[in-house]
């Protein structure tokens, strides 16, 4: 792997050299000019990122957007046709945001009635991704070849509403409105296996509703250790391909480190700015898969998968809110012997309130919620605690802890990045608004007598379509979009007859 360049350092440091020209107004000539889509700092960055792709002799720009499921997709494009990318953007079928984690589509795509609930998808027409020249990144594991995050734009213009990454935007500026900002970290738990086979074969081919087989793997640690030393170091090899990675990339890495199961490890990112951490998952987490590939390894964000049922994976977040005037941490009490400001205890009332709801968002997978098990050091019901976590809701910190803040530990590493930080200011904030006040936290959080979590997907998005909170702070059209793809996704599931179903029942019965 070949040392970093300075000129690969993201814009905000500078990246680039500080003489990046900004665009021409001559530059300035198509669809993101025409809809004013970039702000002045945008363009500086498309400067620099020109600049960067000319020193380094970037070939090739993979153009990204994530979708509903948390997935990235896009196009790879050529330097001849970067240049026309960055002024006008690039067409996708609509179609992609209608799709369940199999590819299949669950509205009526080629109908005069897609069902959707909003114009712009009948016959899987085209919808434009506009680059933020921000992102721009060099991508360490190929040669020549970067990487840029894009946002969703109708062809007039107008904004996707199905846009995860806009609907983030749109929750910060509802909060900034009240006077505050987010800061979020982030724990995220993955499984590395080693690949058996490497070669796909037919039944590996998927079909859309009809996903192929996985592929065969063995575990790559004992388990049962957590932290142990001597386990990881039989691993360094990844630790130290992750590290250089995701050093590369400009990601905030806090730690790379062994958990608890078999095959299993964490890494961990500094708190930072909602959005900005919001991306930073997307790109680790294919910088994960990545890397681990190239090594003949295979990792997943899957929360409980197949052989690794005794430790599932989840990914912690870590919240909490600043006064923009002053930039004070909002949660930190003042009184002794408390452990929230009146702020931050009524933002984890709406945490609380809200948590069957959010589950939609904080678990969007049905294997998800099989990781819901009592004293497991995964929640099972709705509750909180004082550093507790066997809790949902973990409070830390206190009176004079400028880093005292909210871990929410039922979500799962698989989730959409934009949507799970969103669910949790949408139910914040209604917490704020309403003065909620939160029950006593629990010193026993597998036997409180607390509502439990959802039992399943299905459980989850009836809850999200009877919150009058998430209808309303969402809009019921992209509520509706949500749960009609999540429900589609969880009675495929209910159709198929399990492993389970068939040793249980067909020799006996």
């Amino acid at each position: 792997m070949r040392e970093r360049n300075v000129d690969e350092r993201p814009v905000s440091e500078n990246g680039g050299g500080v003489s990046a020209r900004p665009m021409l107004a001559a530059e300035r000539d198509g669809f993101i000019s025409r809809h004013d889509l970039w702000s002045e700092a945008q363009y500086a960055a498309a400067g620099q990122m020109r600049r960067v792709m000319d020193e380094i002799g970037i070939e090739m720009v993979r153009f990204s957007f994530v979708d509903q499921h948390g997935i990235l997709r896009g196009k790879t494009i050529t330097r001849a046709g970067v240049a026309a990318a960055m002024r006008s953007g690039l067409t996708v079928p609509s179609s992609l945001l209608l799709k369940d984690t199999s590819g299949q589509s669950v509205f009526s795509v080629f109908s005069a009635d897609t069902g959707v609930g909003v114009d712009g998808f009948s016959g899987a027409g085209d919808i434009v991704l506009v680059p933020d020249p921000a992102t721009f990144r060099v991508l360490p594991w190929t040669e020549n070849t970067a990487w840029i995050l894009c946002d969703l734009r109708f062809p007039d213009g107008a904004p996707v509403p199905f846009c995860t990454r806009s609907i983030l935007r749109t929750e910060l500026a509802t909060l900034a409105s009240r006077g505050y900002g987010m800061t979020v970290g982030a724990e995220l738990e993955f499984h590395v296996f080693r690949l058996s086979d490497e070669e796909l074969g037919t039944a590996h081919v998927a079909a859309p509703g009809r996903p192929g087989d996985a592929m065969v793997c063995a575990p790559t640690t004992r388990g049962a250790q957590l932290l142990h030393e001597e386990s990881l170091d039989a691993m360094q090899p990844l630790v130290d391909a992750l590290y250089r990675t995701l050093t590369l990339l400009d990601l905030p890495l806090r730690s790379i480190e062994l958990e608890f199961g078999h095959s299993q490890f964490e890494i961990t990112m500094e708190a930072g700015d909602a959005a900005r951490i919001a991306d930073a998952i997307v790109l680790c987490r294919m910088a994960v898969r990545r890397v681990a590939r190239g090594l003949g390894y295979h990792a997943t964000f899957m929360s409980r998968p197949q052989g690794a049922e005794g430790a599932s994976t989840g990914w912690h977040l870590h919240q909490s809110l600043y006064e923009l005037s002053t930039g004070a941490a909002a949660f930190v009490p003042e009184a002794e012997g408390t452990t929230l400001s009146l702020v931050g205890s009524a933002y984890l009332a709406g945490l609380l309130a809200h948590a069957p709801a959010a589950a939609a968002f904080t678990t969007p997978t049905v294997n998800g919620y099989k990781r819901y098990q009592p004293f497991s050091l995964a929640p099972d019901r709705v509750a909180w605690g004082i550093d507790n976590k066997g809790a949902m809701i973990r409070a830390v910190g206190g009176v004079g802890d400028p880093a005292t803040r909210l871990e929410n530990r039922s979500g799962e590493p698989a989730a959409n990045p934009y949507l799970y930080i969103a669910s949790q200011l949408i139910s914040g904030m209604d917490g704020m608004e309403r003065g909620l006040v939160p029950p006593a936290p629990t010193l026993d959080p597998y036997r409180t007598e607390a509502p439990a979590l959802p039992a399943s997907l299905g459980d989850a998005v009836a809850a999200l379509v009877d919150d009058a909170a998430f209808r309303s702070a969402l809009g019921e059209t992209v509520v509706h979009w949500y749960a009609t793809i999540k429900r589609a996704e969880f009675d495929r599931y209910l159709r198929h007859v399990s492993d389970w179903e068939q040793r249980e029942y067909f020799g006996i019965l």
